[in-house]
């Protein structure tokens, strides 16, 4: 059912080898080409409400190279009638393609409950990098709520089914810990997560090489650290395309602020 004076918002890039990215958005999102094969999200309205879906797919051709990020954090913020968002991205990267997909973190503010999920569908001999930052509250808030599915699919079948919820009646909130940030990586086929600095006390961190290919690293605290972004360096020449971490221009912190 739609909720009354919701905002839907579509974004669809399509990377080619042959030309620059082809870019659709309607909605609270705008995308903007920012390299030869690197586009940013931009918000264009006050998105996710309580309400709200927003839809993302991102299109990797053979052999293509594309890089998405978003200029500032994600605010999910509770609606007038519901505190419920969605959230959905598809990646789909073909044979020999290389992708990085690394927006801002999303902010889940006052009562909000955000729900995202996350879709890569694999080919053969490419390379990703594929990362997702919750922040559960800005300053003094702890209220809300998010959840969020992951989901790999490789050439040979199913590679990753992953869920985290946190907040207030999330599982994993109790007396122990009660987690409200997290970051989450995902890299085929080799590691480059960097350890998280900063709530390096009371965070947990685990990497996990994947039967099927690739590495989760998973990383779980209260606030999120100030982190470098992922960012594609290829290699000239013979060799094969290669993914690393490099020092970000200008890091983001948790409540969306510079330094």
């Amino acid at each position: 059912m739609t909720t009354p004076g919701a905002l839907r918002s579509t974004v669809l890039v399509v990377a080619s080898r042959s030309r620059s990215p082809r870019i659709e958005a309607v909605g609270g999102l705008a995308v903007r080409r920012t390299g030869v094969d690197r586009v940013h999200l931009v918000g264009s309205a006050a998105t996710p409400l309580g309400g709200d879906t927003i839809d993302v797919r991102i299109v990797v051709e053979a052999g293509a190279r594309l890089h998405v990020c978003s200029v500032a954090a994600s605010v999910a913020l509770p609606g007038r009638s519901t505190d419920v968002s969605h959230a959905s991205w598809t990646v789909e990267v073909e044979d020999g393609a290389e992708v990085i997909v690394d927006p801002e973190p999303t902010i889940v503010a006052g009562s909000a409950d955000h729900r995202s999920s996350l879709s890569l569908h694999l080919g053969d001999r490419v390379r990703a990098a594929v990362r997702e930052r919750i922040q559960i509250g800005r300053s003094g808030e702890v209220d809300g709520r998010w959840s969020g599915v992951f989901r790999v699919d490789g050439v040979a079948g199913p590679v990753l089914r992953h869920r985290l919820d946190l907040g207030r009646g999330a599982a994993g909130h109790d007396a122990l810990f009660a987690p409200t940030a997290s970051i989450s990586t995902l890299t085929w086929p080799e590691c480059l997560a960097e350890s998280p600095s900063g709530d390096t006390v009371t965070g947990l961190e685990t990497t996990m090489p994947m039967a099927g290919g690739g590495t989760l690293s998973t990383w779980l605290g209260h606030r999120l650290p100030v982190t470098r972004s992922v960012a594609a360096l290829s290699a000239r020449g013979d060799q094969p395309a290669r993914l690393a971490s490099a020092v970000s221009a200008a890091p983001s912190f948790a409540d969306g602020s510079s330094p």
